[in-house]
């Protein structure tokens, strides 16, 4: 009897072994930075995420049910030419349409945040736009490459539809490559690169890590992103925890912002996710921290991450909002489908107006 378990123990941990290493990314290899030593990536103040087994072993998710039958929204207009039209499509994938380019961040239309079709985060809401219903898509910014914001058959289908233009922070590429999608760019914080003659990207900082597998942790990096457009800056935060020194240099550096997309949900308990997780309540103070004229609301109500149950994020964001008296029209949060349209201002002699 000692013997068969003692095999069957060894089993477990040799097929755990093989699946985590396949699973695994290749890791970055070049120049030391401020946040590479060589080998690894890590935060600028260097905060981590720790305690895995222990929250597993302690969970307590809050209520999730499942809302699968929910209306989903409009065919998006082919393309934008005039101001920003932003679609939230769930999570952490919007349709930014601005200056003639059609942009989805993190973008998953899968069922499951996971490497398997059978077990991990399963969603409890269809994406708001339909997968057919998308227009052309033109560039792909990727935050990480976490399960839910790196979608692989998401990915692949866009690749195979549109061949979009593939951006992600640096390591990704050879990740894209292996899998079967290739050419994506890769970017440092606080690189610029253009998009076209009117739109200009930027990757920014962000608190966070990286990982798909057992042997990967922190190999590539993870960010955020800034659209410089005709009609004004756009921030999307991706992944992150709350450090106000970046959000302020990001407020600072790309001044004014229009709009910024900040995640509110997968942050309980606190003791665990807030190394690389904002609350609701530090969404609004990254809100005042950047001094963005609206913020939208994003990563929540599709997969259940953390232990906050479904509504908590959006009941917690607006209590934190009455708090810092913040008004609904300053902190939008959005359905499924629904798009926000951002006008370009006009300067005439002095005078501001809206075009």
């Amino acid at each position: 009897m000692i013997t068969f378990i003692f095999s069957a123990l060894f089993l477990f941990v040799a097929v755990s072994l093989v699946v985590g290493y396949s699973l695994s990314t290749p890791r970055y290899s070049g120049a030391k930075s401020d946040h590479f030593n060589g080998k690894r990536f890590f935060n600028m103040r260097g905060k981590e995420q720790k305690g895995f087994g222990k929250w597993m072993l302690q969970r307590e998710q809050g209520e999730w049910s499942n809302t699968a039958n929910a209306p989903v929204g409009e065919k998006p207009a082919a393309r934008v030419h005039e101001g920003i039209r932003i679609t939230f499509v769930n999570h952490s994938t919007f349709l930014i349409q601005a200056d003639g380019l059609n942009i989805l961040t993190d973008p998953i239309w899968s069922e499951r945040s996971s490497p398997f079709s059978w077990a991990g985060p399963k969603r409890v809401r269809q994406p708001g736009i339909r997968f057919e219903d998308l227009p052309e898509i033109d560039t792909v910014l990727l935050s990480h490459n976490h399960y839910d914001h790196l979608d692989l058959p998401t990915l692949k289908k866009l690749f195979q539809e549109f061949e979009p233009v593939i951006i992600a922070p640096l390591g990704i590429n050879a990740f894209l490559e292996e899998k079967g999608i290739p050419s994506a760019s890769e970017a440092d914080w606080w690189d610029e690169m253009p998009l076209n003659s009117n739109v200009t990207l930027a990757i920014v900082p962000a608190q966070h890590f990286s990982g798909r597998g057992l042997f990967d942790r922190n190999a590539t990096l993870w960010g955020g992103y800034i659209l410089k457009t005709k009609t004004g800056n756009l921030y999307f935060a991706g992944d992150t925890g709350y450090d106000q020194n970046i959000f302020q240099e990001i407020g600072k550096r790309y001044a004014p912002l229009r709009a910024a997309l900040l995640p509110i949900g997968a942050y309980k308990p606190l003791w665990f996710m807030s190394p690389v997780h904002i609350s609701p309540e530090e969404a609004v103070n990254v809100h005042l921290d950047l001094k963005s004229e609206i913020s939208i609301a994003m990563h929540y109500g599709t997969f259940p991450l953390g232990d906050d149950g479904q509504n908590e994020p959006v009941n917690d964001l607006k209590q934190s909002m009455r708090r810092y008296d913040i008004g609904q029209d300053e902190f939008l949060i959005l359905k499924e489908g629904s798009s926000y349209e951002i006008a370009r201002k006009v300067e005439t002699e002095g005078i501001v107006t809206v075009a």
